[in-house]
């Protein structure tokens, strides 16, 4: 079912310019929110909670537009199977690879901390055209293994290199020789809440993973987080911050609160572009686990 699905259905669709695709958007936008309410419970109670000042109307009004965005994520990822290089660098420009180039003329490996956040995909396939380091991306393997294929391609056409989450340690171990840039996605609810940082986020007590301050520490790579702007429809910017030049020397916790910290940021200045459908706070703090900051 699943190579029908691709081959009859998504590769045909991925073909075809945005212009065009945008128009299913719309349409996905009135199925997904209106008629069918995807997530809408898991949605509004997230908004609800990381907001609880702004009155309803607000939060509808927020909502709307998340789902609006959420749509055009989906139809930008059909795209990305076929889009051709040009067009990714078009469609998603670096603000200040001076950063980034800095590092590598030094010859310094960076960890770049970043969330689910405006088209994070886009953004990390156009860094890893234009960055003078290896760009390593970390994924969590689908259980479809034709679909998990497929979009190992996808991401990995223009030079990125992916490392399952098992096997981030050894990756690590074996590659301390070569001149790497790995992304972590630091906004995902944690699989350990034991292990997890925990601190306050969007007003709720959340547990942040640690895996981004740990390598870093560990290596001493140099923290960035990847900032990503929606600019206008179908078009993104993505400017680097640094968090921590000197992770190694580095109090524990430090980088973990300045990353999310930058994140958290990005989603109060403009909340609809972070993916709201995940259930981000559905595991609680520990008893006798600190709440730090």
């Amino acid at each position: 079912m699943a190579p029908v699905l691709y081959y009859l259905i998504l590769k045909p669709l991925s073909l075809l310019p945005l212009s065009i695709l945008y128009r299913i958007s719309d349409l996905l936008y009135l199925i997904l929110y209106r008629l069918a309410g995807f997530r809408k419970k898991v949605v509004f109670a997230n908004l609800r909670n990381a907001f609880p000042d702004k009155p309803e109307k607000e939060i509808k009004a927020i909502a709307g537009k998340f789902y609006a965005h959420f749509c055009d994520l989906l139809i930008e990822s059909v795209r990305m199977f076929s889009m051709p290089k040009e067009e990714v660098l078009r469609r998603c420009s670096l603000a200040n690879m001076e950063l980034i180039e800095q590092y590598a003329q030094k010859g310094k490996s960076l960890i770049v901390a970043a969330g689910h956040y405006n088209n994070w995909e886009l953004a990390a396939v156009s860094f890893s055209i234009q960055s003078p380091h290896t760009i390593v991306g970390i994924y969590k393997p689908l259980a479809n293994a034709f679909f998990d294929r497929k979009l190992q391609a996808s991401r990995s056409r223009f030079g990125m290199e992916l490392v399952s989450k098992k096997d981030i340690k050894p990756f690590f171990a074996g590659n301390t020789h070569r001149l790497t840039t790995t992304l972590f996605a630091t906004d995902q609810s944690p699989a350990n809440s034991f292990q997890a940082y925990w601190m306050r986020f969007l007003n709720q007590e959340t547990g942040v993973l640690f895996g981004a301050e740990k390598y870093a520490r560990e290596y001493n790579y140099p923290v960035i987080f990847g900032l990503i702007r929606k600019l206008r429809r179908g078009y993104y910017e993505m400017e680097f911050v640094l968090v921590e030049d000197e992770p190694g020397n580095s109090p524990h916790g430090t980088i973990t609160q300045k990353h999310t910290q930058v994140l958290e940021a990005c989603i109060l200045e403009a909340p609809q572009y972070w993916l709201w459908t995940h259930k981000r706070w559905k595991k609680q703090r520990p008893e006798g686990v600190e709440l730090n900051g």
